[in-house]
């Protein structure tokens, strides 16, 4: 899917205050997880960077009928060093801003390349309602990120899982480089 711009702001924030409600819906029912399975992992991708996996969030729901990856980055404003860290830590809290959009099943959250960006690896079932939430999410992002640099890139018809088994089902269709830094070449 070609990225779109993001969401008018009040159209945005009125999601984002959706999702938050619907947060506090799963958490009452405990069907937020954050598994360690991945936690570690290292993932490269086809503009020759690598993130390490931290964190991973799935929500307990039914199977993704019409399934996606989403993958989103983002170079954090004046972060450096021990800042990292920081922002790692205080990740934590923006949980409520993503699990109760509609469609949601789960998150890998990448530390910092070598450049500063921080990539989010998800899982969505539906390809519509994963752009939706990337353009929600970029209005967010862009109060607390360089200008610019928010993007995002939905795979249709493909399980996270699936990609992460082996990334050589994405078909490499482009050469590497600048618009390849969402396409995965190796989890390990």
């Amino acid at each position: 899917m070609t990225q779109k711009g993001p969401l008018p702001r009040a159209t945005a924030f009125g999601a984002v205050a959706r999702c938050v409600v619907t947060t506090v819906r799963l958490v009452g029912k405990r069907r937020i997880r954050q598994p360690h399975e991945h936690v570690g992992l290292r993932l490269s991708f086809a503009d020759g960077t690598r993130g390490r996996v931290y964190r991973e969030t799935v929500v307990d729901r039914p199977p993704a009928t019409d399934p996606c990856v989403l993958v989103v980055a983002f170079r954090l404003r004046g972060v450096r060093g021990r800042g990292h860290t920081l922002f790692r830590w205080e990740s934590w809290f923006n949980t409520p801003l993503f699990v109760g959009f509609e469609g949601f099943v789960s998150k890998l959250w990448l530390a910092h390349d070598d450049f500063g960006f921080y990539r989010g690896v998800y899982e969505w079932d539906r390809p519509e309602a994963a752009e939706a939430y990337a353009r929600a999410l970029w209005r967010v992002l862009e109060l607390v990120s360089q200008k610019g640099c928010v993007r995002y890139h939905v795979i249709p018809g493909l399980r996270r899982e699936t990609l992460l088994a082996d990334a050589r089902v994405l078909d490499p269709v482009e050469p590497a480089g600048e618009t390849s830094w969402w396409r995965l070449v190796d989890a390990a």
